[in-house]
């Protein structure tokens, strides 16, 4: 773990999936390269790795180095509130700090009862929508997203978590492919980097599926079809939660007179912003 970070160090990786510094990617890669889990008894630092264990781990870290691919799809898995997906280049390696609300159960949403029907719109590998359902054990979700692709790797997460008879994958271009269905909590990570970020990203997004990235000159193409048509596909007492990341200046300066509800996060993170049905009802001239 030392070498590798002290490679990583030299060689300015750039770090934002899912760690933060050259030490922290190293004990990341080392870890998935032995197949050990994240909260490994401490204890086995003080073993000795075997010699095709020594050189998995070198190649691992070379080819993190040269190609500058993200170590997530080097290992082929990511971790998201807790439970590992499986993620390739098909699909945006989970970080959203909407992990938060899904471990707290929406329980700033819904205090009374959980949400019986949720929808995560631009699924992606499906990591937020079936944390979900781990989360909230009565619930049943629906993982929509355009992606052929994507969905595939959704369903791969599906059959991993075993939550088959509550978790369905189906492909939608936003809402249309959706019918008339109605869910009490509508949550979504959707494409909102602005055309400036995307051309300076480091090289390590550039593995990421653009798709999943871009949404025009200001990130804001797929949110505003969002802000029109959920309502449509709420309940009455439901609540759409929708993740804008940096886009979230463009937001208000599209619709200033929108009580947007900016949610904070204890680990981190920012642009994510909730509305009941009610205020989607009140501000509908605003998105038309």
């Amino acid at each position: 773990m030392r070498w590798v970070a002290s490679e990583f160090h030299l060689a300015g990786l750039h770090y934002g999936h899912g760690t933060a510094s050259a030490w922290d990617e190293a004990v990341a890669l080392t870890l998935g390269a032995l197949h050990l889990p994240w909260d490994v008894d401490p204890a086995v630092l003080d073993a000795r790795l075997l010699p095709v264990e020594r050189t998995r781990i070198v190649a691992l870290a070379r080819k993190r180095i040269t190609r500058r691919e993200p170590l997530p799809y080097l290992l082929g898995e990511a971790f998201f509130a807790g439970f590992a997906f499986n993620v390739d280049e098909r699909v945006l390696i989970p970080r959203s700090p909407i992990a938060e609300l899904i471990e707290d159960g929406f329980g700033a949403f819904f205090s009374e009862l959980p949400p019986a029907r949720v929808l995560d719109l631009c699924t992606g590998s499906g990591c937020i929508g079936i944390a979900t359902a781990l989360y909230l054990p009565t619930a049943e979700v629906t993982l929509a997203d355009i992606s052929r692709d994507a969905l595939a790797v959704a369903r791969e997460n599906i059959t991993r978590h075993d939550v088959g008879d509550r978790v369905r994958a189906l492909e939608s271009d936003v809402f249309d492919g959706l019918g008339g269905q109605r869910f009490e909590l509508i949550v979504a990570n959707p494409p909102y980097v602005d055309a400036r970020d995307l051309l300076t990203m480091p090289a390590e997004f550039r593995h990421e599926p653009e798709l999943a990235l871009g949404a025009g000159r200001d990130g804001l193409d797929i949110v505003r079809r969002m802000l029109r048509e959920a309502r449509e596909h709420l309940t009455d007492d439901g609540w759409l939660i929708v993740e804008v990341g940096n886009s979230d200046r463009h937001l208000e300066a599209a619709f200033p007179d929108v009580p947007f509800v900016w949610l904070e996060f204890e680990r981190g993170g920012h642009g994510v912003f909730a509305l009941p049905a009610a205020e989607l009802d009140a501000c509908a001239a605003s998105f038309a």
